[in-house]
C-alpha cells in the first residue's frame, strides 16, 4: 500500500520565534533603513516618519508592554542621539502624543493600561468552569485580543465578545480577532447581562466595582474571572497559578462573601 505523502507545514510554523532582544534590533534597523532610502528621493521630514512608522510596527507583537515600549521608542532615541532630529518639524513630535491619547482617551484613564493578557494565562480553566458549548464570553478591557485568543483557547466552541473604549485598539483586534464580536465602548457602560462569563485583567482597585456590575446585571451563578487581583471581600470558588506567578481568580455571581 502507498504511503501517504508529508504534511508540509506553512514557511511561517517552521520558522523559529525571535529571540529577544533581536526583534527589536531588527526594527530600529528597519527604521534607519527606511529612512535613509527616502532620504535621496523625499523630503528629510517625510523619511524619518516613514522610519519612525516602520520602526514601531515590530512593537505590535512583542510579548509585553515593556518590550513595545523598547521596540517603539529605539529609533527616535538613537535619532535623538546623532542629532538627526532636527531634521523633523517641531510639531512632528506631537505625533507620538496624539497617538497615545488616540489609544488611551481620557476617560480611560482611571482604567487599567493595556497590559496584555499573557499566552497560555487561562490554560486549565474550563476544568474550573463549567460552560454550555455556546455559551457567551466577554473580555471586558480588550485591548489588542490577547485576553479574547486565551479565551478561545480554553472554550474554541464559544460566542466569544469585547468591548474597548479605545477605537485605534478596538478596529485593530477586530482585524486581530475577525472570530470575535469587539465593540468600541465603556466596559462599566455596556452591560453585561448577555455574558456567562466576564473576563477583566484591570486594577485592584476595579475589583469592587466590578463584582458589583456582575452581581447587578449578570446571571446568579454567571462567572467572573479576574488575572492577578483578588476581589477582596469575595471567596473566590478557584485561584489558578500561572508558572510566571500570575494568580487568575475565579468568582461565582451570586457568591457567598469571604
Amino acid at each position: 500500500m502507498a504511503s501517504s505523502p508529508p504534511v508540509r507545514r506553512p514557511v511561517a510554523s517552521r520558522l523559529p520565534a525571535l529571540a529577544w532582544p533581536l526583534p527589536a534590533l531588527l526594527g530600529w534597523a528597519a527604521g534607519w533603513a527606511t529612512m535613509l532610502a527616502l532620504l535621496r528621493s523625499a523630503t528629510p521630514a517625510l523619511a524619518v516618519m516613514a522610519g519612525l512608522a516602520v520602526s514601531a510596527l515590530p512593537a505590535l507583537k512583542a510579548a509585553t508592554f515593556w518590550r513595545r515600549v523598547i521596540v517603539a521608542a529605539g529609533f527616535p532615541v538613537s535619532l535623538l542621539a546623532t542629532g538627526l532630529g532636527g531634521m523633523l518639524p517641531a510639531w512632528a513630535w506631537l505625533l507620538p502624543l496624539a497617538a497615545l491619547a488616540l489609544a488611551y482617551p481620557v476617560s480611560a484613564w482611571r482604567d487599567a493600561p493595556m497590559f496584555p493578557t499573557p499566552a497560555g494565562a487561562l490554560a486549565g480553566l474550563d476544568r474550573h468552569v463549567t460552560l454550555p458549548p455556546s455559551a457567551s464570553l466577554l473580555d471586558a478591557g480588550c485591548g489588542l485580543g490577547h485576553g479574547l485568543r486565551a479565551l478561545r483557547a480554553a472554550w474554541p466552541q464559544a460566542r466569544i465578545a469585547g468591548i474597548e473604549r479605545s477605537w485605534p485598539l478596538a478596529l485593530a483586534t477586530r482585524w486581530r480577532c475577525p472570530w470575535a464580536r469587539v465593540a468600541r465602548g465603556d466596559m462599566w457602560r455596556g452591560s453585561w447581562a448577555a455574558h456567562d462569563l466576564v473576563y477583566l485583567f484591570q486594577r485592584p482597585e476595579s475589583m469592587a466595582r466590578a463584582l458589583a456590575k456582575a452581581d447587578a446585571e449578570m446571571r446568579p451563578g454567571s462567572w467572573l474571572v479576574s488575572l492577578e487581583f483578588e476581589a477582596v471581600g469575595r471567596r473566590a470558588c478557584a485561584r489558578l497559578q500561572l508558572p510566571s506567578g500570575r494568580p487568575v481568580w475565579v468568582y461565582r455571581v451570586g457568591g457567598t462573601p469571604a
